[in-house]
C-alpha cells in the first residue's frame, strides 16, 4: 500500500502530476493512522486469531510503522508543493501578463489577490478536517493593521532608502543582490509537519516566493508600484493568520514591495491611509 501511495508523489508531468490534491491529503492521513495504530492492531489481532508461529523471519512492526510514516510525510509534502504550485501559477500569470508601466492609479485590489485568499481559506478548511491545528507564535496586536509603503519597516529603510537619495547614490545591482541574499534565507521547501499550520505555512511560502521572483523580472511605473503596494497589504491582512510565524508573511511581502521599488524608475509610494481604504473597500 505504501509503495502505491508513494507513486502519487511523482513530479508534475508524470503519473503523480494529475493526482487530485485531496487524494494526496487523504492518503497521507491514512498512512499516518496506519503508523500510529492500525499496523500494530492488525498484527496483534493476526497473532491472536491465527496463532502464528514465529518460524520464519517477518518484517518488524517498527519497520512497517516507519515506512508508513515516511509515506505519509512524502504525500503531505507533495500536497504542499502541488497546492503551492496552483496558487503560484495564478500569481505568476497575473504579474507576467500585465503592463506595469502603463497601469492606471490603483482603485481596487486585483481580483487575483482575492482569489489567492479564497483558495488559501479553502485549503485551510480542507486540511483542518484531517489534521490538528498545530502551534503558532504569539501574534502581535497590529498584525491585521500593518500597511506596506515602499519601505514598511526600519530594516527596509536602512537597506534601500539610499538608492533613492540623490546625495547618497548606490549601485542598484548591488542593492538587488543584497536584497536577494536576505530573502533567500527563507527555506521554501522546509520539512512539513503533520499539522494544519505547517501545511499552510509551506503553501504560502511557495506562493509568496514565486510572487517575489516574478516581480524581480518586471519593470514598474509609479502606479504599478502602488498597485503592488495595495495588493501586498491586502494579502497581509489575511494570510498572516494561516502561518506559524506572522513575520514570515511580513518579510516576504516586504521583499515584494521593495523589489518593485527597485524596478521602478519613479518610485512614489501611495499614502498608507489610502492603501488601507482601498483594501477595506476591496
Amino acid at each position: 500500500m505504501c509503495q502505491t501511495a508513494q507513486s502519487y508523489c511523482d513530479s508534475p508531468g508524470e503519473k503523480g502530476g494529475a493526482t487530485p490534491p485531496a487524494l494526496l491529503l487523504l492518503l497521507s492521513r491514512l498512512c499516518l493512522d496506519y503508523e500510529t495504530a492500525t499496523i500494530s492492531y492488525i498484527l496483534t489481532l493476526t497473532d491472536e486469531q491465527f496463532l502464528v508461529q514465529d518460524q520464519s523471519p517477518v518484517t518488524p512492526v517498527s519497520t512497517l510503522c516507519a515506512e508508513a510514516r515516511e509515506t505519509a510525510r512524502r504525500l503531505l509534502t507533495h500536497y504542499v508543493k502541488v497546492q503551492g504550485l496552483v496558487i503560484s501559477q495564478m500569481l505568476r500569470k497575473s504579474v507576467e501578463t500585465r503592463d506595469w508601466l502603463s497601469t492606471l492609479e490603483p482603485r481596487n485590489v486585483r481580483a487575483v489577490m482575492k482569489r489567492v485568499v479564497e483558495d488559501t481559506t479553502a485549503i485551510d478548511v480542507q486540511v483542518g478536517l484531517l489534521y490538528e491545528e498545530g502551534v503558532r507564535k504569539a501574534q502581535s496586536s497590529d498584525s491585521s493593521k500593518r500597511t506596506f509603503s515602499v519601505y514598511s519597516s526600519s530594516r527596509q529603510q536602512g537597506r534601500y532608502a539610499p538608492s533613492y537619495t540623490p546625495s547618497a547614490p548606490m549601485d542598484t545591482n548591488l542593492l538587488s543582490n543584497i536584497q536577494k541574499l536576505f530573502s533567500e534565507r527563507i527555506d521554501v521547501f522546509s520539512p512539513v509537519e503533520f499539522n494544519k499550520v505547517s501545511v499552510l505555512t509551506g503553501i504560502i511560502k511557495i506562493s509568496l516566493k514565486t510572487l517575489l521572483e516574478c516581480v524581480r523580472l518586471r519593470t514598474f511605473g509609479r502606479f504599478g508600484l502602488q498597485q503592488v503596494q495595495v495588493d501586498c497589504h491586502f494579502l497581509q491582512l489575511y494570510l498572516w493568520r494561516f502561518v506559524a510565524d506572522e513575520e514570515l508573511v511580513h518579510l516576504l511581502l516586504d521583499e515584494v514591495v521593495a523589489s518593485a521599488a527597485l524596478r521602478c524608475p519613479d518610485p512614489v509610494p501611495m499614502e498608507p491611509s489610502v492603501v488601507e481604504v482601498i483594501c477595506e473597500r476591496g
